[in-house]
């Protein structure tokens, strides 16, 4: 029998209007007609759902709804969500992302259940991390997938590297034992305060940087292909200009603080 404290992956999930996998269909579609615009792949652009604030049980509706790749915004949320998905990390058909700022303080935290951090911007952070992951004896094939978060905006709100030092940083971090360097990622304009122009050059200038990453050739760059970029409101805008991956949250879950329906249980 099931330990009742750990909720286990619903086997039948709500599939209604406003369930989980309802609102995750509406995403796969917007994305893939997203791609088909761009004249792009639609196989190539994967999504990562955000679970920031969200119940286990939520995540849960998700995964059994065919998700395999969540992120998470906070630390704590993270260890408190980590026993719902232990299982599927387990088996391999489920990755998580760090997607928030990381303090080297909680680096242990982070990686006793991330398979990947999105969220470098600084050359002692990832230098930390790869001291980590050595000592742990995560290098070679279990190396840790990162990106270099890329401030495109230049806000001050806004975590994340200049795009001018971004390529610099980079090349540095591929150089670093235990850290697998998969690409870069950046949070956009906004767009209701932003015409739909400055937004997609944002995104443009986080694939002129991951291209000239590639070209340099550095050791280790040769695997940075990912740009993350792109979130419920400019997905479409993100997907024009180059994004394998989206991060959504809102779309799949509904606003911050829906509940979602109840899971069936058979």
């Amino acid at each position: 029998m099931p330990d009742q404290s750990t909720p286990s992956t619903p086997q039948h999930p709500a599939t209604g209007p406003g369930s989980v996998a309802a609102r995750l269909t509406v995403v796969r579609d917007r994305i893939a007609a997203a791609a088909v615009a761009a004249g792009r792949d639609p196989g190539d652009v994967r999504l990562l759902v955000a679970t920031k604030t969200q119940p286990p049980q939520a995540v849960l509706e998700a995964l059994a709804a065919g998700v395999d790749l969540i992120g998470e915004n906070r630390v704590q949320e993270l260890v408190a969500k980590a026993p719902a998905v232990a299982d599927r990390l387990a088996a391999g058909t489920l990755e998580v992302h760090m997607i928030g700022h990381l303090q080297r303080n909680k680096i242990n935290q982070v990686l006793a259940t991330a398979t990947g951090l999105e969220t470098l911007d600084s050359l002692d952070l990832a230098q930390a991390i790869s001291d980590r992951c050595v000592r742990d004896g995560r290098t070679g094939d279990r190396a840790l997938d990162v990106m270099v978060q890329v401030n495109v905006t230049g806000e001050e709100s806004k975590s994340g590297i200049a795009p001018d030092d971004a390529g610099a940083l980079a090349t540095s971090v591929a150089a670093l034992p235990g850290l697998r360097l998969t690409g870069f990622m950046t949070i956009g304009a906004h767009l209701d305060s932003s015409a739909e122009h400055r937004v997609r050059a944002g995104f443009a200038r986080l694939r002129a940087v991951r291209d000239e990453v590639l070209a340099s050739s550095a050791p280790g760059t040769e695997s940075a292909g990912e740009l993350s970029m792109g979130m419920t409101g400019d997905l479409e805008l993100a997907i024009a200009e180059g994004a394998t991956i989206v991060r959504v949250g809102t779309a799949v879950f509904g606003p911050r603080g829906t509940v979602p329906a109840p899971v069936r249980r058979e």
